[in-house]
C-alpha cells in the first residue's frame, strides 16, 4: 500500500481520497476548508492536515482535485519545496495542458513526476468508484499510479505526454456540448409537435441518435429538473479551456463557440448551478418571450 496526499475535497475529491483510504493506502488529505478535511478524517479513520505542504511531506503519490488554473498553480506552489525525488503528482483538475506541461517540467527539477489526469463521470461516478482518466505523462510515472488510480478509477487511459489527457477531457467536454444541445433540441421540437416525448424516445434510443446523455438525462429534462449534474459555471470553465487550445492549435469549433455562448445565456437567467442539461430551458424561454 502506500502513501498518499490528496488535495481538494470538493464534490468529486472528497469520495475518491475515500476510496483510497478504503483501499487501504495512508492518506492524509487537505482542504483549505479545515471542517471539511476534519470531517473527511473522521469517516475515513484518516489525518486531516492544516496545510497542503505538510500534507505533502513523506507521500508517495500527491493527488489534486481543484477548481482551476490559478487554483492549481496556487497550490502547487505551496507543496513544491516539499517534493522529493520518486514523488508522482498526479493532477485530477480539468485545467490547461499549457499548465500541466509547466507542472511537469517543474516536477522534473526535483526528480519527482507529473500526471495531467483530468477525470469524467459526474460525482456519482466519484461515488461509485467508476470514474474514466484521461492522463498524460511518462510511462514510469504512469506504471507507478495507475494501480493506485485504480482505486477510485473504472477506465484508466493513458494518452500521450506531459498535457494529452487535460487536452482529451476537452474533446469530452466538447462532445458533451454538441450532444445535450441536440437531446435539447430534439426534446423541444417533439414537444411542440404534440408528441410523446416518451414514445419517441423510446423509439430512437435503441439507435444511432442514443447517447448517455439521452439514456440519463431526457426524462430529467423533460421535467425541467436541473440538479442531477456537472454545473453550468464548471462546464463554462471547462469550455473556456478548450476554445483557448483551439485557438492556440487552429482547430475550429463553431458548435462548440456557440453553445458556450448558450451555456452563458443559462447564466445570465440564473442557472449557474444548473447541471448542464438545462440547455433545453433556454429553448423553453424563448418561446415565452
Amino acid at each position: 500500500m502506500s502513501k498518499c496526499a490528496f488535495l481538494g475535497l470538493g464534490v468529486m475529491g472528497f469520495p475518491m481520497a475515500g476510496h483510497l483510504a478504503r483501499h487501504g493506502h495512508t492518506t492524509k488529505v487537505w482542504n483549505r476548508t479545515t471542517a471539511k478535511a476534519d470531517t473527511w478524517a473522521k469517516k475515513h479513520n484518516g489525518e486531516a492536515v492544516g496545510d497542503a505542504a505538510g500534507a505533502v511531506f513523506g507521500s508517495e503519490f500527491v493527488f489534486m482535485c481543484l477548481g482551476d488554473d490559478p487554483d492549481v498553480e496556487a497550490v502547487f506552489d505551496e507543496i513544491e519545496p516539499n517534493l522529493a525525488a520518486g514523488m508522482v503528482v498526479v493532477d485530477h483538475t480539468t485545467a490547461s495542458a499549457d499548465l500541466a506541461r509547466r507542472l511537469h517540467e517543474r516536477c522534473a527539477t526535483r526528480g519527482a513526476s507529473f500526471i495531467d489526469a483530468p477525470i469524467s463521470g459526474g460525482q456519482a461516478g466519484a461515488e461509485n468508484g467508476k470514474l474514466t482518466i484521461m492522463c498524460g505523462g511518462d510511462d514510469a510515472a504512469m506504471e507507478k499510479a495507475v494501480p493506485v488510480m485504480k482505486a477510485y478509477g473504472h477506465r484508466i487511459t493513458h494518452i500521450g505526454k506531459s498535457g494529452a489527457g487535460q487536452l482529451a477531457k476537452s474533446v469530452n467536454q466538447i462532445c458533451i456540448a454538441g450532444i445535450v444541445q441536440g437531446l435539447s433540441e430534439g426534446i423541444h421540437f417533439a414537444e411542440r409537435n404534440g408528441l410523446s416525448v416518451n414514445k419517441v424516445i423510446e423509439a430512437i434510443s435503441g439507435g444511432a441518435a442514443q447517447s448517455w446523455q439521452m439514456e440519463n438525462r431526457w426524462e430529467t429534462m423533460s421535467e425541467r429538473k436541473f440538479d442531477h449534474g456537472f454545473a453550468v459555471d464548471w462546464m463554462r470553465k471547462d469550455l473556456r479551456i478548450a476554445l483557448d487550445a483551439a485557438r492556440g492549435s487552429g482547430a475550429s469549433l463553431p458548435v462548440t463557440a456557440l453553445v458556450d455562448q448558450y451555456y452563458a445565456d443559462i447564466q445570465a437567467m440564473g442557472g449557474r448551478r444548473w447541471d448542464t442539461s438545462s440547455l433545453i430551458s433556454r429553448l423553453n424561454s424563448e418561446d415565452e418571450s
